[in-house]
């Protein structure tokens, strides 16, 4: 099991994992070789396609991800060699927000790193709330729909609603937890 944790204490600067690179397979001899016999790490030039998009999916806009190689292995790539899971992987700052935001930036695009709508801390978009409604901290939902909404768009409003993003935990006041760059067009 991988895990990957990104400033997971280092509140109130929220960071988010943001996913540059995966691999399941074998690309060189020395990774994960110890005790294993030559012939099951000689083939160097194994890898699974998709894994990329799945840990992304996964992880991308996430506070910690775990992710097993059972999750992946699926269909193997290079059957009789030993492989590994690799992820390289950037923390990012995170904005949250608990109604709408409107991004707009002139000459340039928007690009979503990562986003999750739900609640993961007490502390974040509290005030008015009764303490029943920001107790659950375990409540968040990955998301790709601001990535679909607003990438490659100079601007772009979100809405942080359950009719939006649906309700991964009815009666917690949720947040959108949102990573992005702006890049030039």
């Amino acid at each position: 099991t991988k895990l990957l944790t990104c400033c997971k204490f280092s509140l109130p600067k929220n960071g988010v994992i943001s996913v540059q690179s995966v691999l399941y397979g074998r690309t060189n001899t020395v990774i994960c070789s110890e005790g294993r016999p030559p012939q099951e790490f000689s083939n160097t030039g194994c890898s699974q396609s998709g894994t990329g998009t799945f840990v992304k999916n996964r992880c991308n806009g996430k506070k910690v991800c775990e992710i097993s190689t059972n999750d992946v292995i699926s269909p193997d790539p290079c059957f009789g060699t030993y492989k590994y899971l690799q992820t390289n992987f950037t923390c990012v700052p995170a904005s949250m927000f608990a109604k709408y935001r409107k991004l707009r930036y002139k000459g340039r695009v928007i690009s979503v790193l990562g986003a999750y709508f739900g609640r993961d801390n007490k502390a974040v978009c509290y005030a008015s709330r009764p303490a029943s409604q920001v107790e659950n901290v375990y409540c968040s939902n990955p998301t790709q729909i601001v990535a679909q909404s607003c990438n490659g768009r100079n601007s772009c409003t979100i809405k942080a609603r359950d009719s939006v993003f649906g309700d991964p935990c009815f009666g917690t006041f949720k947040y959108l937890e949102l990573s992005y760059v702006c890049e030039c067009k």
